[in-house]
């Protein structure tokens, strides 16, 4: 996500023809970024908790509504206890690799404080949000099978030990910074790094009772569809809200955003429509999340040509990733995080590397860098969050596994998360 700072300014900057460094508030960039703000936040309530319990049985669908406004509860007062100035004020001697406190609880930030030509308090809101849907989308890998209490506990820790340094590290002028890495709007930061920690979970929690010998499809398949459409909005404010500025790069990003997803769509559909003999409404709309998850960090870097391979891209290795996993191996990441959103962000990070290059129609890359250059740099940062977050999710995931348990009683899950650990149904009439 491309941003704009008094101290940080990011190499890839140089890339945006269109970027202009201001002193002075920017209204139209503010009301852009105010919009987006909201739209990033609507992706997570009401639009991945929907289209999350639309996938889960209908015992479950309260539990994962509720782990997912919690979270978002949870994230946002951490980002303003300290997550917020770790990743974006001055770290000194530490820069490369953690910012520092002085932003904790925003103390000396009011009306009039800017970061470049918006309203910090906008920019914080909005990198918030960010923040927020990343734990949350790792809900799915251990859905409907762990406990309320090591939900909190797990993203709370997670979000401090593994989201914040990679989000630094990228775009708070940290090392991968540095490197000249490109991720315009969180395939690095976001999508690989939540995947992955969903793999983690999947597999230290162990498989669903039954999983895969009975049948688990969804529950609601209006609501999935409701959340999927709710997700697609929202991920305009999402990548083109990244541009921080009301300008032609906010235009192609939205339009690329748009093409990456159509395109992921289809081909999913076709897919599916050829292997299985019939087009599936699931199948269509989760190759639309996986064309916007891939096309993600790529979104302020290409053209619509760009987009359309991308898109075609998510929608192959996203599908035989999602019958791989589950298939082949009989790994239970419930909600496919991993092969659609981790997949999806390897697949598009490196993509990028390729097709923001000119000569591709892209907006072009470093002066002096090669498209082989800016793949080893954009293959560094994916090996590296894949590490990270692999490491660090396995070892908070084991160290509460110890402390408070991790997963539910067997006669929980049977009986089901909504009436065991919240006393209520989403369903009374069931």
């Amino acid at each position: 996500m491309s941003y704009k700072n008094n101290k940080l300014i990011f190499p890839f900057l140089m890339l945006m023809p269109e970027f202009v460094w201001a002193s002075e508030l920017n209204q139209a960039n503010t009301a852009w970024i105010l919009t987006s703000t909201a739209l990033v936040l609507f992706m997570t309530i009401p639009g991945l908790s929907l289209f999350y319990a639309g996938l889960v049985r209908s015992k479950n669908v309260l539990s994962v509504l509720m782990q997912c406004f919690a979270i978002t509860c949870l994230v946002s007062i951490l980002w303003l206890a300290g997550v917020y100035s770790f990743i974006f004020a001055d770290g000194g001697d530490l820069q490369k690799f953690i910012g520092g406190a002085e932003k904790a609880f925003l103390p000396q930030i009011g009306t009039e404080s800017l970061t470049g030509d918006i309203p910090e308090t906008v920019f914080f809101m909005f990198q918030m949000t960010f923040a927020i849907i990343t734990p949350a989308l790792i809900v799915g890998g251990f859905a409907e099978r762990m406990k309320f209490s090591a939900v909190l506990w797990f993203s709370g820790l997670w979000l401090i030990v593994v989201y914040m340094p990679i989000c630094h590290w990228v775009w708070g002028n940290g090392w991968l910074a540095d490197l000249g890495v490109m991720d315009f709007a969180g395939g690095i930061v976001i999508h690989i790094n939540a995947g992955v920690a969903a793999l983690v979970a999947a597999l230290v929690l162990g498989k669903r009772k039954g999983f895969p010998t009975t049948a688990m499809p969804p529950h609601n398949m209006t609501m999935v569809v409701t959340g999927a459409g709710m997700l697609w909005v929202g991920w305009f404010g999402f990548n083109a809200g990244s541009a921080l500025t009301a300008d032609g790069s906010a235009g192609m990003a939205m339009l690329v955003t748009h093409i990456g997803a159509a395109t992921g769509s289809l081909t999913w559909m076709f897919l599916e429509w050829q292997r299985f003999g019939k087009p599936s409404v699931l199948g269509i709309v989760t190759g639309m999340v996986a064309g916007l998850g891939t096309i993600t960090p790529a979104s302020g870097f290409v053209g619509p040509i760009g987009a359309l391979v991308i898109g075609m891209a998510a929608g192959i290795v996203c599908f035989y990733a999602t019958q791989f996993l589950k298939r082949k191996l009989q790994i239970d990441d419930s909600l496919d995080v991993f092969p659609v959103h981790g997949v999806g962000g390897i697949t598009g990070s490196l993509l990028t590397g390729v097709f923001a290059a000119k000569g591709l129609g892209g907006l072009g890359l470093s002066e002096g860098v090669t498209i082989w250059d800016q793949l080893a740099v954009q293959g560094i940062a994916v090996v590296v969050t894949i590490i990270w977050s692999a490491l660090f999710s396995y070892l908070i995931l084991k160290f509460f596994d110890k402390i408070i348990g991790l997963r539910v009683s067997s006669d929980d899950e049977v009986q089901g998360l909504d009436i065991t650990l919240h006393e209520e149904s989403g369903y009374y009439n069931l």
